[in-house]
């Protein structure tokens, strides 16, 4: 089985880094030293050994099965978490991915697992995000989650220096060998189970296509595609190209979802429209506004009490419930620095 193509190549007995300055130097480490762990092969050296119609038949029948979810919360870290995920499906969204999580640790630490990756029979469907590097450790993974979700989703497309120094997320485009290795080796390794994939944009688009194409092939069944570049972010993120988002649905024939760019309901039509794809993904337009999907205004203040309701319902981790709470709240007390600062102290105990 596939699991072989890392343990071929030796995979290290990777420990948490002794006196490591944060979790988040320790994660970053461990995932660093699995991605030195295995030596890409390609699909040259490992060939897909599906057939790519029933493999298109198949996608189409899963996304079909889960009701053709147009209106979907993107992975977040800390942030689509149960709480909120269940108060999303509330105002219709219509498919929930977990935030992302690191297969290293994820494989290794029993607490990490319980701690990051709660569910319930209600909070379906559901996709499970990793950023994986290694395929032999994503599959391990995986193995894990496939009873408590509806897929398992690889992360190409994480922008920030934290993956860049962990070499995973938007930083293994630049690695398609290792890219289709990992696609690969969950696709024949969970014995038929979904796996998706989300990913950015190339400055140009018949690479992006090229890209998109590969992790088709690979075995993807649904194709996320972020119209940005991973050097748009933060302040510099700027407008989503959903034209080449349009090109990837134009060229692939398993579903493809568009992110990026989706503020509000009439952006999240405007963008099914314009990019041709079959549903479309916000990420920071819910967590301004948790309704969007819904059409439905909420005031700022109702929508944080709502929050809180569902935190405690779910038992929230109190580091992922402040940043909720000010992003609903950020349309209120952004003229307001004062309120902003007293937020910015709040102490939330367990």
């Amino acid at each position: 089985p596939p699991p072989a193509v890392g343990q071929r190549r030796g995979l290290a007995d990777v420990k948490m880094a002794k006196g490591a300055p944060d979790p988040v130097a320790r994660i970053n480490a461990a995932q660093t030293d699995d991605a030195k762990a295995y030596v890409p092969l390609g699909p040259d050296e490992f060939k897909a050994s599906f057939d790519k119609e029933e493999h298109v038949r198949r996608a189409w029948e899963h996304w079909e099965a889960l009701g053709s979810p147009r209106w979907i919360m993107a992975p977040m870290v800390d942030q689509s978490e149960l709480a909120f995920r269940m108060m999303g499906r509330k105002y219709d969204c219509d498919l929930c991915y977990t935030p992302m999580l690191h297969s290293k640790i994820f494989v290794e630490a029993p607490k990490y697992r319980k701690e990051y990756l709660t569910t319930i029979p209600e909070d379906r469907p559901l996709v499970v995000q990793f950023c994986a590097n290694n395929p032999a450790t994503v599959l391990q993974a995986a193995r894990h989650v496939t009873d408590k979700c509806d897929a398992v989703d690889l992360n190409f497309g994480c922008p920030q220096d934290i993956a860049r120094r962990g070499k995973y997320g938007a930083f293994l485009m630049d690695d398609p060998h290792r890219v289709h290795d990992l696609i690969l080796t969950l696709k024949e390794g969970l014995g038929g189970f979904p796996v998706w994939i989300k990913m950015r944009v190339f400055d140009d688009t018949s690479k992006t296509v090229d890209f998109a194409r590969m992790a088709e092939a690979a075995g993807a069944s649904v194709v996320c595609v972020h119209g940005r570049t991973r050097q748009q972010k933060g302040n510099r993120a700027g407008p989503a190209d959903w034209a080449k988002v349009r090109a990837v649905k134009a060229a692939l024939s398993v579903p493809v979802i568009c992110n990026g760019g989706v503020e509000t309901l009439a952006d999240a039509e405007r963008c099914l429209a314009e990019s041709g794809c079959d549903a479309v993904m916000s990420a920071n337009g819910l967590l301004a506004r948790p309704g969007l999907f819904s059409g439905r205004p909420i005031d700022p203040v109702d929508a944080a009490r709502e929050y809180l309701d569902y935190a405690i319902e779910f038992k929230a981790h109190p580091r992922m419930i402040r940043p909720h709470i000010f992003c609903m709240m950020l349309p209120m007390i952004k003229h307001r620095p004062d309120l902003m600062a007293r937020l910015g102290r709040v102490s939330i105990d367990k």
